[in-house]
């Protein structure tokens, strides 16, 4: 007893830290959420010919995303008569809780990571397929055949595009031996996976697209279909919850790309080494992020068949395919 109450103390304190640290984690996180979604909106309407937000915060519209969250949470909190209650109030919560769960274990640098697990990379793909779980509970507690119909299609949708995202980073654990995400930057020292696995890369960057539900992947909240799908119902707080997990998983997924495939924060050549590693990470990272937009902006969205038959029909025997070939190249060379 007396032991116990000896580290009791220094189990606090470690707890206080750790608590401090991701609350300033979750404030970087928003505010990169902020300024992800003005960029977005400034690279679309570039893309598009037009000026994108331009008045609120100066000509680039630098404080309008921030207006327009002030504005969601000072809206009215509407929850419909016949809707389930409880469910309808927590699948917000759902659907973010594990988008920003799957951050701690990404590698930023060699010594920036909050756990170092060994199986990080498992750890990541087994959480991130918890968030599907909120958006099912927002389509069906809202009781709206709308939203109903967009919680069943994000389900079909995930089923579809995570089987081929797991099989994808397969070829990567054949090459490292592991799961661990530095032992995986450590062994891109040489070559980025993005060189020695680009099937593997573009089957992961598809698949993300569409876990993100992002276009042209946007089936569970098609507008002209079903107006705004699983969270037609919300409104206010609760709606931004669901984009802040949609842009805290395009966080996620952009970072992951960086770590699995460019070589996390190494250097683009070895001469070049004096250049700070979350410096790379972060240039890395903002091209994946621009690439994901571009195709936003570029692409229509795809029909609800094309979408299953690409996912089972093209993206998981070119998955299978790669494992085998890899496999193949592994045990020859």
């Amino acid at each position: 007893m007396i032991e116990g109450l000896i580290h009791e103390p220094a189990g606090l304190k470690n707890f206080g830290i750790f608590f401090l640290l991701a609350t300033l984690f979750l404030l970087f996180i928003l505010g990169f959420v902020t300024y992800a979604i003005l960029s977005e909106r400034k690279v679309l309407g570039f893309m598009q010919l037009r000026y994108g937000p331009s008045h609120v915060g100066g000509k680039w519209g630098l404080l309008q995303t921030v207006a327009d969250v002030l504005k969601l949470l000072i809206k009215e909190d509407i929850i419909p008569k016949l809707a389930d209650r409880p469910l309808f109030i927590l699948a917000p919560v759902i659907a973010f809780a594990p988008a920003f769960m799957v951050l701690a274990v990404i590698p930023f640098t060699d010594n920036m990571q909050f756990a170092d697990i060994g199986i990080g990379l498992l750890y990541y793909i087994a959480i991130s397929g918890i968030s599907v779980v909120g958006v099912v509970s927002a389509g069906w507690a809202s009781n709206n055949k709308y939203s109903l119909i967009g919680g069943m299609r994000a389900a079909a949708q995930m089923i579809s595009y995570e089987i081929p995202l797991v099989m994808s980073v397969v070829g990567i654990i054949l090459l490292t031996g592991s799961l661990n995400l530095n032992d995986i930057v450590a062994a891109q020292e040489n070559y980025w996976f993005v060189l020695l696995q680009p099937l593997a890369f573009l089957i992961f960057i598809i698949a993300s697209v569409s876990e993100l539900n992002r276009t042209p992947f946007d089936l569970p909240e098609a507008e002209s279909e079903l107006v705004a799908g699983y969270h037609t119902e919300y409104s206010g707080f609760r709606w931004a919850f669901f984009m802040l997990a949609e842009y805290v998983y395009l966080f996620a997924m952009g970072a992951m790309t960086t770590v699995l495939f460019l070589g996390g924060w190494l250097p683009l050549f070895s001469f070049l080494d004096f250049i700070p590693g979350a410096v790379w990470f972060a240039l890395k990272f903002s091209v994946v992020i621009f690439v994901i937009i571009w195709t936003r902006a570029t692409f229509p969205r795809m029909r609800a068949d094309h979408l299953m038959e690409f996912g089972w029909k093209v993206l998981l025997p070119l998955a299978l395919a790669n494992i085998f070939i890899t496999a193949i190249l592994k045990e020859l060379f």
